[in-house]
């Protein structure tokens, strides 16, 4: 090791009955100095392991696995010993064992971080590529993106679905004078949209982190934007496209119908298959959703806004009164 290298830190692993993983993993981090804590199913890959988590938006039906492994860094071996010592000491600690306690190789945060992350593919032709790769061979189109703190970097099915159409529209011959994309996260379908030649593009959202996300993405796939919160969505659009969530898309539906065109496309995603038919009928009023596409437990609805009740633009239109 050279003078300047830092030491190497230490891993304590342990195993522990699913009563006292809560317990451990507040005394590891808030008490006993770890620099983290995961927890992972000490049978997974055998025939007890065990799957606690259930489907999006539902809580989680257990807390831990029956048999969990705690993994804690420390910053040296003396304080990883410590911490092990004065755990198995503990009178409430019965059942909890020490299985590990080694140095951790250094790695390369930064390039394992990236290892992580390849070309995605939406067509043949179409691809999201971070920055630090080649676009593949073959590619005609794609958006340049990179992991950050607004959703949307096209490995999520949601996100695939709606780029898929975005793809096979423009594809067909489709051509957009103004798109609104509602909840734009990183940007991804509006920098697609004016990709696929749309000409005015507005993308809005409630989180200035993903406004300010979405400037620079496109920014960097040399893309024009206007870029705001909801409320620089203004008039009527040709295209709108909202990836959310089930809940906010029911409760958005008199706005984002407001701001469709007559005979407009809408297209939803966020959207589990048992959701389906309760946001259909959040939309009734102004259009007829169907399922245009499905992944993973996840569906792409989309529908065009009925030509005798055309777009205000105002965002606020209402559905019409019972007779």
């Amino acid at each position: 090791m050279s003078a300047d290298a830092a030491p190497p830190l230490h891993e304590l692993v342990l195993t522990a009955p699913e009563a006292l993983v809560e317990a451990v993993s507040d005394a590891l981090g808030d008490e006993l100095g770890a620099l983290s804590v995961s927890v992972e199913d000490a049978d997974a890959g055998s025939a007890d392991e065990q799957a606690i988590f259930g489907e999006p938006g539902l809580p989680a039906p257990r807390g831990a696995w029956q048999r969990s492994t705690l993994r804690a860094l420390f910053e040296t071996e003396a304080a990883a010993t410590a911490a092990a010592t004065l755990l198995l000491g503990q009178d409430w600690a019965a059942g909890l064992h020490v299985t590990a306690l080694a140095p951790v190789a250094p790695t390369d945060w930064v390039r394992l971080t990236q290892s992580q992350f390849e070309p995605v593919p939406v067509t043949p032709e179409f691809w999201i590529v971070p920055s630090w790769h080649e676009p593949p061979p073959g590619a005609r189109r794609w958006i340049r993106l990179d992991p950050g703190l607004a959703f949307g970097t096209g490995t999520h099915p949601t996100t695939r679905m709606c780029l898929r159409w975005i793809a096979r529209e423009a594809g067909q011959g489709a051509r957009w004078a103004r798109v609104l994309d509602y909840g734009c996260g990183s940007g991804i379908l509006a920098i697609a949209a004016a990709l696929h030649g749309a000409r005015e593009v507005d993308a809005v959202d409630i989180d200035p982190a993903a406004v300010q996300a979405t400037r620079g993405n496109a920014q960097d796939n040399g893309v024009r934007l206007h870029v705001g919160l909801p409320e620089a969505a203004a008039g009527a659009y040709e295209l709108v496209l909202a990836n959310i969530l089930a809940t906010p898309l029911k409760l958005l539906a008199p706005l984002l119908c407001g701001h469709l065109a007559a005979g407009a496309p809408l297209v939803l995603a966020g959207i589990l298959e048992r959701q389906a038919d309760e946001v259909a009928g959040a939309y009734a009023p102004w259009l007829d959703l169907t399922v245009l596409d499905a992944e993973e437990g996840w569906v792409l609805m989309g529908g065009r806004r009925r030509a005798d009740r055309g777009g205000s633009g105002s965002g606020l239109r209402l559905p019409p009164s019972p007779a």
